[in-house]
């Protein structure tokens, strides 16, 4: 029997931010390898490419060849509709909604058409809150209450391993090409792909740009306002179409503003 790429994982892309041990990012590409996954992006790496890299990703050196380097986080997730942060907690301010990686790997099933990013933070310190709030989802790894932190390359292996023991089953069937069974593939209804990361940017920048103008929140002045109608608006998991008609209420009402003098 051969093996075939399952569809649903290649619309997974692992992102790896600010990486600072190599030793991390080849663990990170031999754990997604092992479990069919082979979209990796790395985030302005502290080491990288490195000879220890190489060495920990042992026979997945094809994916460390064909990872994609950026500088900004948001040059990371441009292109996804979803993006799932990381975490080892499961509380955090302006709630999101929070998932497993097994729950997460059924999200994905209900949306087989759309871009994941799934978002792994610094060694150190994890997540900015401000990278956090570019997130739709929190992507917890319950562990041990009094020592939940996890070795970056630990936590991808888990993850994959729950995304693909999910997603796609084995099958015994020597008739078959494929050891896969794809979960979830025979929708004939798929829902429309929801907005990407750079569209929601666009309508999040000019929102905030109108509230100001109006008076709503005041410019340079630090407010929670902007940080709680994103996590309010990423509940709603938005399609391009809804976000389109979104900047056309806002410029509109803006418009009614402007011509009133108020």
């Amino acid at each position: 029997m051969t093996k075939s790429t399952p569809s649903l994982l290649s619309n997974i892309r692992i992102v790896l931010v600010n990486s600072y041990h190599p030793g991390n990012i080849g663990a990170a590409a031999r754990a997604m390898k092992t479990m069919g996954l082979s979209e990796l992006y790395l985030v302005s790496p502290e080491k990288y490419p490195h000879p220890e890299a190489s060495s920990r990703a042992a026979g997945a050196k094809n994916l460390l060849e064909s990872a994609v380097v950026v500088a900004t986080f948001e040059e990371a997730i441009a292109d996804c509709t979803q993006v799932f942060a990381t975490t080892a907690r499961q509380e955090h301010s302006y709630s999101r909604p929070q998932s497993s990686a097994r729950e997460v790997a059924k999200w994905i099933e209900l949306h087989p058409q759309e871009k994941v990013a799934i978002v792994f933070g610094r060694e150190r310190d994890g997540l900015s809150s401000d990278e956090l709030g570019l997130c739709q989802h929190f992507l917890y790894i319950a562990g041990n209450p009094s020592y939940s932190v996890l070795n970056m390359g630990a936590a991808v292996q888990i993850v994959c391993y729950e995304l693909f023991n999910n997603l796609f089953r084995f099958s015994d069937n020597e008739e078959t090409d494929s050891r896969f069974s794809q979960s979830g593939s025979t929708a004939t209804n798929p829902e429309p792909l929801l907005a990407k990361q750079k569209d929601l940017e666009y309508f999040y920048a000019d929102l905030e740009s109108r509230l100001e103008r109006s008076g709503y929140i005041r410019p340079n002045q630090p407010t929670d306002t902007i940080k709680r109608l994103r996590a309010l608006f990423d509940k709603a998991e938005m399609t391009a179409q809804e976000v389109a008609m979104l900047r056309g209420v806002v410029k509109s009402l803006s418009r009614i503003h402007e011509n009133n003098g108020d």
